[in-house]
């Protein structure tokens, strides 16, 4: 169209612009810009959907450099334009940075909203605590800026993340006084965080409380009752609170499918467990991949791999991909199971699709390796890890620690040691007791003996372990210093 002569709209290149933000095609949505800027007339409504759609992908440089742009353009930059950066920077913990922000818009002859002062309660809340949060309460108040449910509820729910319920309570009593209704959610972050603490008496009233001010319970007030039920391994009451929820009408949604399904999973009840996973889908709400998940690793723990399979092949057509935990779960089942070359196809399979294996990946894989006797492949493994820049974690190399004692490579085992100091990684007491019994399994019983009597002396091995070791490798006398004596009170 430019190239014909024509100039770009700027109303169609702003839906363009959000629209490839929104398909993740950021190139495409900057492209678009350059030429609104080089042949058009941007608005700012154009670079408000421009820097928006930045800060989602996390280029913050980014958006500064647009609104250094917009300056030099002879835009002001709105309060629009200021919450999106204000809260993108809040959203990556950058509060001090979206502070002077403040300061700057300010400046800019802009003023703060409610939303604006809501959007730095709520960081300074997880970063500051309730206390910070009210002064910044206190200054949108002595600004004239009313608040708005949203920011009475942020409080509240900043009030009962520290415990103060007294508080909370308080505050929520107080809300009439202000010209302003509690609402569902107001009570069910109250209920919520109630049955938290196992407090059913108090949420009994809560609920009463809120039925005497005819405000409804909804979807979430149901999922938090039915998911504190789960908790606590009432799962007759959980289930007949689920049939209630849909009697009045209500249709559950996978955050009250999620503790229904992983708590009958746990107990055992696999076929009630895929019964809710089929009813979940027939009802139009689609499991997500923690739903999949729960249910392949407990088919994957009964020893129902082949079950566990079928689940897994039909997850694409059900248009929820597996992840990376998918993939963990169903390696080690098969793996577990005798099927190494699937397992293994399986790896393969992930990488193809483009899911990069995580630490549980690697330590699963080397762990079967392990156990198996294959140390040498388990630590060619150690080094892709390393090599992918997953940093081993003193889990990782206690794992091929103790398959290099199982196969008595002590001389290995001791390099292991050594490597794993020199990468920086601390070894725990667990890894020295995994040394000391490959030593003494060896046939090195004295000197493993005399060894954890030193780390002992240490403080690096506990008395219990000593005790246990002594058990596993009792020596009435070493160099004449230690004795089975030694390890009685």
């Amino acid at each position: 169209m430019v190239n014909l002569g024509h100039n770009p709209d700027v109303i169609l290149c702003t839906k363009l612009i959000k629209g490839f933000f929104n398909s993740k095609r950021v190139d495409k949505a900057v492209k678009v810009m350059g030429i609104l800027e080089k042949y058009g007339e941007p608005d700012i409504f154009a670079y408000n959907a421009f820097i928006s759609g930045l800060c989602k992908v996390n280029r913050i440089d980014s958006a500064n450099e647009v609104l250094s742009s917009m300056r030099a353009r002879g835009f002001a930059p709105d309060i629009v334009t200021y919450n999106i950066m204000i809260g993108s920077l809040c959203k990556r913990g950058k509060l001090n940075v979206a502070l002077k922000m403040l300061d700057q818009l300010v400046e800019d002859k802009c003023q703060p909203t409610v939303v604006t002062y809501t959007i730095l309660i709520e960081a300074m809340i997880l970063q500051g605590g309730i206390g910070e949060a009210m002064k910044l309460f206190d200054e949108m108040l002595f600004k004239g800026l009313k608040p708005d449910m949203y920011t009475y509820n942020t409080i509240m729910r900043g009030m009962c993340r520290e415990g103060l319920m007294d508080e909370a309570f308080e505050f929520v009593r107080s809300l009439p006084s202000k010209n302003c209704k509690p609402d569902v959610i107001s009570y069910n972050i109250l209920l919520r965080a109630l049955l938290n603490q196992g407090k059913w008496d108090d949420g009994e009233k809560l609920m009463i409380e809120m039925f005497s001010k005819d405000c409804e319970p909804n979807v979430v007030t149901y999922s938090i009752l039915i998911g504190a039920l789960c908790r606590d391994g009432e799962m007759d009451e959980a289930v007949n609170l689920f049939k209630v929820m849909i009697d009045v009408g209500l249709s559950p949604d996978t955050y009250t499918y999620d503790p229904l399904i992983s708590s009958l999973c746990k107990e055992g009840q696999l076929d009630l467990a895929i019964e809710f996973l089929d009813y979940m889908i027939s009802s139009g709400c689609f499991p997500d991949i923690v739903n999949y998940n729960t249910v392949l690793y407990a088919l994957c723990k009964n020893g129902n791999t082949n079950e566990a399979l079928e689940v897994f092949g039909k997850l694409e057509e059900n248009g929820c991909p597996p992840d990376v935990s998918t993939y963990n779960t169903m390696i080690s089942a098969l793996w577990n199971n005798g099927d190494r070359n699937r397992a293994l196809r399986l790896v393969s399979e992930m990488i193809s699709f483009g899911i990069d294996p995580d630490e549980i990946t690697y330590n699963s894989l080397i762990s079967c390796m392990c156990r198996d006797g294959m140390v040498d492949w388990a630590i060619e493994l150690l080094g892709d890890m390393k090599s992918s820049e997953i940093l081993p974690t003193v889990v990782t190399y206690n794992i091929v620690l103790l398959g290099l004692c199982k196969v008595h490579r002590i001389d290995d085992g001791i390099g292991m040691l050594e490597e794993m100091v020199k990468e920086g990684c601390k070894p725990n007491e667990t890894t020295y007791v995994l040394l000391i019994e490959g030593i003494g399994f060896a046939g090195w019983r004295a000197e493993a003996t005399e060894l954890a009597y030193t780390l002992y002396k240490k403080n690096v091995v506990s008395y219990q372990s000593l005790k246990r070791l002594n058990r596993i490798f009792p020596i009435l006398n070493v160099n004449g210093g230690l004795r089975r004596t030694n390890f009685k009170r």
